[in-house]
C-alpha cells in the first residue's frame, strides 16, 4: 500500500544516466515501476514480460527491464516495470529488499533491517 514517497534515482545499469523521482513506497507492488519514457530517457531496455494483477482485479502483461535504483547513495541493480505514461513511480517490494530497507509508515521513513534472514544448513 503507498504509504509515503521518498527520493529514488532511477538509471542505466552502467550507472551513466539517473533521473531523480519522487516515488511511492508500495510493499503491495512486487517490482518498482516508472513511466516508459522515463526508463528510455536514462536508457533501460525492456528485458521480459511479466503478467500483473491490478488493483481493479484486471490482469495485464507488462515489459520489464533491468535498472539501477539508487537511494541516500547506494545503488542497486533491480527490475523496473514500464508503466504507462501518467502513472506515478512505485517502490515496490523487491527493490526494497535488495536495499535491505523496510518502510515506517508512522514516521514515513525507509529504515534498515534490524538483521537479515539468513538459513544455515551446517
Amino acid at each position: 500500500m503507498s504509504t509515503f514517497q521518498v527520493l529514488l534515482e532511477i538509471g542505466d545499469l552502467q550507472g551513466t544516466r539517473f533521473e531523480s523521482q519522487q516515488a511511492w513506497v508500495d510493499t503491495g507492488a512486487f517490482y518498482t515501476q516508472a513511466p516508459r519514457s522515463l526508463l528510455r530517457r536514462v536508457g533501460v531496455v525492456p528485458s521480459f514480460r511479466r503478467t500483473f494483477l491490478m488493483a481493479n482485479g484486471r490482469r495485464a502483461q507488462q515489459q520489464v527491464g533491468w535498472a539501477m535504483a539508487r537511494l541516500e547513495g547506494e545503488s542497486i541493480p533491480t527490475p523496473i516495470v514500464f508503466a504507462t505514461e501518467g502513472s506515478p513511480v512505485l517502490l515496490g517490494a523487491y527493490t526494497l529488499e535488495g536495499f535491505a530497507l523496510i518502510p515506517d509508515p508512522v514516521n514515513r521513513r525507509l529504515v534498515p533491517m534490524e538483521a537479515l534472514p539468513l538459513l544455515s544448513l551446517f
